[in-house]
This record gives C-alpha cells, sequence and structure tokens, in this order.
C-alpha cells in the first residue's frame, strides 16, 4: 500500500530528478512494480484501496463491558477513574485471553471519539417583549437556619425581559409554599406578566400528554385564573425553553446563595427578608444582557408600566379533612399538633399554610397553630385543655400539655399540688384564663404568689379588684394659665350681698 506522501516523492524522484525507477523502489522501500504501477498513471491521483471487512476479534465479547465502565467514569471525579490497565486486568479475570493491545486501542478510540463529539445541540436564541413572559423554577440549596444545617427549596420567578427575579427560601415545594412564592414575587416586582413558563412540576400538572397537552393540577389552575396570566409548560427534557431561569439558578447559586450560606440564621423569615434586599440590590449593579448601558432596574421601571396590575393575594393554602384524636390531637406530616378538647373524636379541616395551620371546626370556629418542618414533634397548646381538667382536675399533676404553661402558673400549680385538692383549686384558676384573659390572670397569680396566699379565692379576689380598676381620668392639656391662682376663700362671697337681706343672711349664718 502507498500513500499520497509517498506517491509525490516517487515522481519527484523519477519525473523531475531523472533517477531510475529501480533507485527510487530502492530509496523509498517500494517494489519496483507498484513503482511502475503508480508511474503509468498520467497525473496525481489520490491512492484509494477497499475498506478492509471487520472480521472478529477475541475482544468482542468484552467491549461492552468496557464501554459501560468508561461511561460510568466519566461521571466520576478524575482522581476516582480507572486506567486501561485496570480495565485490561478486570476483564482477564472475567476470561478474557488476549494481549493488552487491543484493549488499549479500543478504549483510546473510544474516548476520542466521545471527545470530539459535538456536546450540546443547537439552539434558538429568545426575545421577550416588556410584559410578556416570566419564568419559574424551584433549586435544591442549603444554610444554616437556627443552628441547623438545613435543605432549603428556593424559588425563582424572573421576568423574561427586564431579567428582574426574585429568590424566596421555604423548607418543601408543596401547594402552598408555590402559591406564596408567587403573590410575594408580583408585590416585589410591582405587577403581573400575561405568561408564566414552567415546567411540568407535580404541583402544576397532574400527567403529560403527548404534545403540549396537560393536565393541570386543580389549584394551580385557580391561581392562574386569580392573577389572570396563561400558564405555558415546557416539553419533557427541554429546560432551554426557560433557559433563563435556568441560568439564574446557577449565578444566583454563585453569587448571593454562596454569601447566604456562610451566614447564621435566626429563622427563615431573616433569611428571606436578606434574599430580597440583596435581589433588590443586585438589580441596581447588573447590566442588562442585550442592552449594556442600561441595568436591570432601569428596564424593570419600563417593564412595570406594562404589567398588570397585582390583585389581592391569593389564599393559597391546601385543605384536608382530618380525625382529632382521643387526646385532641391531629396528625399532620409525621407531627401531632393540639386543638380545642371540644374536637375529641370528630373530624375538622385542616387548612395548611407556608408558616402556619388553621384548623375549622364543624360549627365554623377555628384556632390557628405554627406550623413545625420538624418530624416527629409533639406540639401542645395548654389552653386547648382547661374545660378538660375542669371534669378532671387530676390530670393537672402529670399531664404533658401543662408543662408548657409560664412559669408564673407551673410555680402557682407546685405550690397548690402540696395541699389536698390542689388539683382542684389550680383547676378554678385555669377556668378564669378562658374568662379575663392570660395575661390577667398572670398578673393575679404574681400577687398572690407575692402576698403568699396560694388559693383560688384569692387569685380571683385578687382578679376582680384589677378588672374594677378604671384609669385615671388625664387633665386637659392647654396653653393658658392663670394669672392669678383662685384661693379658697368664701368670706368673698359676702362682699357681693348688699342691702339688709344681705346682713340678715350674714347674722343667720352666724
Amino acid at each position: 500500500m502507498i500513500d499520497v506522501g509517498t506517491l509525490s516523492k516517487l515522481r519527484r524522484l523519477v519525473k523531475r530528478d531523472g533517477i531510475s525507477q529501480r533507485e527510487a523502489a530502492r530509496r523509498l522501500g517500494l517494489s519496483r512494480n507498484t513503482v511502475s504501477k503508480w508511474l503509468e498513471q498520467e497525473g496525481m491521483v489520490e491512492p484509494a484501496y477497499p475498506k478492509r471487512v471487520a472480521t472478529t476479534s477475541i475482544l468482542d465479547p468484552y467491549k461492552e463491558q468496557l464501554t459501560n465502565w468508561m461511561k460510568v467514569d466519566s461521571h466520576r471525579p478524575k482522581r476516582e477513574r480507572r486506567d486501561i490497565k485496570a480495565m485490561f486486568q478486570a476483564i482477564r479475570a472475567m476470561g478474557y485471553g488476549g494481549s493488552r493491545g487491543p484493549v488499549y486501542e479500543y478504549c483510546r478510540r473510544w474516548r476520542d471519539e466521545q471527545a470530539n463529539a459535538p456536546r450540546h445541540t443547537g439552539f434558538v436564541p429568545m426575545r421577550f417583549e416588556l410584559g410578556e413572559a416570566f419564568q419559574f423554577d424551584w433549586s435544591c440549596e442549603y444554610a444554616f437556619v437556627a443552628g441547623m444545617r438545613r435543605r432549603l427549596e428556593v424559588a425563582h420567578l424572573k421576568l423574561a425581559a427586564s431579567r428582574a427575579y426574585v429568590l424566596i427560601a421555604y423548607y418543601s415545594q408543596s401547594h402552598e409554599m408555590l402559591f406564596d412564592a408567587h403573590a410575594r414575587a408580583f408585590a416585589i416586582l410591582g405587577g403581573i406578566p400575561k405568561r408564566g413558563i414552567y415546567d411540568n412540576m407535580k404541583t402544576a400538572v397532574d400527567k403529560v400528554g403527548t404534545g403540549k397537552q396537560r393536565s393541570i393540577n386543580a389549584r394551580f389552575a385557580a391561581m392562574t385564573g386569580h392573577y389572570l396570566f396563561e400558564a405555558e409548560f415546557c416539553n419533557r427534557a427541554a429546560g432551554w425553553e426557560k433557559g433563563i431561569v435556568e441560568k439564574n439558578v446557577q449565578d444566583r447559586r454563585r453569587s448571593i446563595w454562596r454569601e447566604a450560606g456562610e451566614r447564621r440564621w435566626a429563622n427563615l423569615e431573616e433569611l428571606n427578608e436578606w434574599l430580597i434586599q440583596a435581589c433588590l440590590a443586585s438589580w441596581a449593579e447588573l447590566n442588562h444582557p442585550e442592552w449594556r448601558e442600561l441595568t436591570v432596574a432601569d428596564l424593570l421601571q419600563d417593564e412595570q408600566a406594562h404589567l398588570m396590575p397585582c390583585p389581592s393575594p391569593f389564599d393559597g393554602y391546601v385543605e384536608q379533612p382530618v380525625r382529632v384524636s382521643a387526646t385532641a390531637l391531629i396528625h399532620y406530616q409525621r407531627n401531632r399538633y393540639s386543638v380545642p378538647c371540644e374536637w375529641v373524636n370528630s373530624v375538622v379541616s385542616l387548612r395548611s399554610y407556608p408558616d402556619h395551620l388553621l384548623v375549622v371546626g364543624h360549627e365554623g370556629n377555628s384556632v390557628r397553630l405554627a406550623r413545625s418542618f420538624e418530624r416527629d414533634q409533639t406540639l401542645y397548646d395548654w389552653t386547648h385543655y382547661i374545660s378538660l381538667v375542669e371534669r378532671k382536675p387530676g390530670a393537672l399533676r402529670n399531664g404533658a400539655p401543662f408543662k408548657t404553661m409560664p412559669e408564673t402558673l407551673q410555680e402557682l400549680q407546685r405550690q397548690l399540688l402540696k395541699h389536698p385538692g390542689g388539683d382542684r383549686v389550680m383547676a378554678q384558676v385555669l377556668s378564669a384564663v378562658t374568662l379575663h384573659g392570660l395575661e390577667a390572670v398572670q398578673v393575679a397569680v404574681e400577687l398572690a404568689l407575692q402576698a403568699g396566699r396560694v388559693s383560688a379565692e384569692h387569685v380571683l379576689n385578687v382578679l376582680s379588684r384589677l378588672k374594677e380598676q378604671r384609669p385615671g381620668v388625664e387633665s386637659a392639656q392647654t396653653a393658658l394659665t392663670l394669672a392669678e391662682p383662685p384661693q379658697a376663700n368664701v368670706l368673698r362671697y359676702d362682699q357681693l350681698r348688699v342691702g339688709q337681706d344681705a346682713t340678715q343672711e350674714a347674722d343667720h349664718v352666724q
């Protein structure tokens, strides 16, 4: 076989330098028949040979295994990847009896093909008009909240035209978090675009059909109807269709969230307040990618004129029926919460919000509970059990809910339980909380403890006296001042009386 370079040298030696074919064949290491054959061609012709027919190799049964190993290693850090020698020894242990040459050649050829393969497919650049659309996405981040490193779900809502964005952190991606994120973001951005672009998240799409067909969640559809924007969902595995917010996730992770992850936050509300202020500050610093001379804040001012006005926030709760246990507890997301004992063994409506729970009884009365995102917690409110201890005062001694009472009431309980019938006396004091309020009862108990008289009669007596007290009447404030202060002198009235009647009346008074 002869290549193009060798053929060029042969033609120069014979046709230009006048060397014989025998000498040229000797110098180039070719046979005389090959030299004469190629010199018979009239011009320079590129040599062409038939493709070699693939033959079976002893390595064929192990090529699939080698390919799988190299695919897995491509997703590992470089220091954890196996070299070709390690893979050669591995297939020898599996029964490969050939040399290492074919193994090295196959692995190197596969890696070269992967390195030269196109990394990304082509994309069409997108452009949006002012007020046309926004894009929404979630990202998973970590931060130290309340002394613990917690996983947080961060909502990203970004206007497609001005590129103004809002970040809000939550503990989950449930419906109530999604609705709250939209309400906050729209209020901060100052309006609502006409269209929202989402991926096929479960809180918005119940079922993904062919093409653009989607079975939209009823609560999500109610939110879009409230804010009057149209929801649009991307195709499967087509994140580039909302590439603006996808890039925002990566950019904010390297800037805002890097600083947020280094700090310590007392609670989630404090973190969200800082995130909002960080977003507002960055709008004035970032230049718009299309109009470099303008900042994001400048474009937002123009876009706000094209946004729809914000209505009242959507009441984005998620409602479900729950049954109250015999201990006046309801179960929600692996936690237990106390409710009024009057609801024992009944079915109530539980409405979950991002930061609290609202439990509505069958008569329409409701209680508000602080929501916990921990697990296997029991959260008591001792006031829910007051009417029960009136009938069962003995439960006060070891009742778990009453361990959360204020320290003043716990001290009163410790002193009363030293005497017979103290649990009934304590139940009478607690029943006054529903009538007069906790603050007034605490003041009465503190006065009773200071006086050293720990009895229900004394506490209720002090409480009644506190209720009877009226605030003093404040004197009227005026700018006028008296030139001569009044004096209590009754003789001045005698000077006003003249004549005999006045003298007789004066003698009568005497």
